[in-house]
C-alpha cells in the first residue's frame, strides 16, 4: 500500500515538474536578474532554473535515502546484537542454575555419605582398605601414596 502511494506521489511530482518547466520556457520568461551558483551564471528562462531545482532536489533526496538506509541497517544490526546478548544471558543463567543444582546434589550426597560413615555401619569404615587378593591387580593409588602391605608400588608382589 505504501509503495503504491509512493508511486502516485512520484508521478504527480514528475507531472508538476514537467508542467513547470514547459510553462516557464521561452523569451517571455527570461531571467531578469543574474543568477549564479558557485560562480556559474545561469542564463535562460525560469523554466530552466526550475529544472535545475528539480535535479538538485532529486540528488538531495537520493542522498537522504542512502543516509536513512544506512541508519536502518545499523539499527537492525544493533537490535540483532542485543537480541543475541539477551539470549546468551538467558543461556548463561540456565547453565548456572544447572551447575548450582548439581553442586547441591553433590553436597547432599557427601553429607549423606558422611552421616552413613559416621553411624558406624558395618564395612563402611574409611580407615579400612581391603587388600586385593593375589590374583587381583592393586587399586589405583594417588601419586606418593604408600602401597598396601605386601605390594610394591608397581603392583607386583615380593
Amino acid at each position: 500500500m505504501i509503495v503504491i502511494l509512493g508511486l502516485i506521489i512520484l508521478l504527480a511530482a514528475v507531472i508538476i515538474g514537467a508542467a513547470g518547466v514547459l510553462g516557464n520556457a521561452g523569451s517571455a520568461h527570461a531571467l531578469s536578474h543574474g543568477f549564479a551558483v558557485f560562480g556559474y551564471h545561469v542564463t535562460g528562462s525560469t523554466g530552466t532554473l526550475f529544472l535545475y531545482g528539480i535535479v538538485v532536489g532529486a540528488v538531495a533526496l537520493a542522498g537522504l535515502s542512502l543516509l536513512l538506509a544506512g541508519a536502518r541497517r545499523t539499527s537492525r544490526r544493533g537490535s540483532a546484537a542485543r537480541r543475541g546478548l539477551r539470549q546468551s544471558r538467558q543461556e548463561t543463567a540456565a547453565v548456572s542454575q544447572d551447575r548450582d543444582d548439581l553442586i547441591g546434589q553433590r553436597d547432599t550426597a557427601r553429607a549423606y555419605t558422611a552421616s552413613t560413615l559416621g553411624n558406624g555401619t558395618p564395612g563402611s569404615d574409611p580407615a579400612e582398605t581391603p587388600e586385593p587378593s593375589a590374583g587381583q591387580p592393586a587399586a589405583d593409588l594417588p601419586a606418593g601414596a604408600a602401597a598396601p602391605a605386601g605390594q610394591s608400588k608397581n603392583g607386583s608382589h615380593p
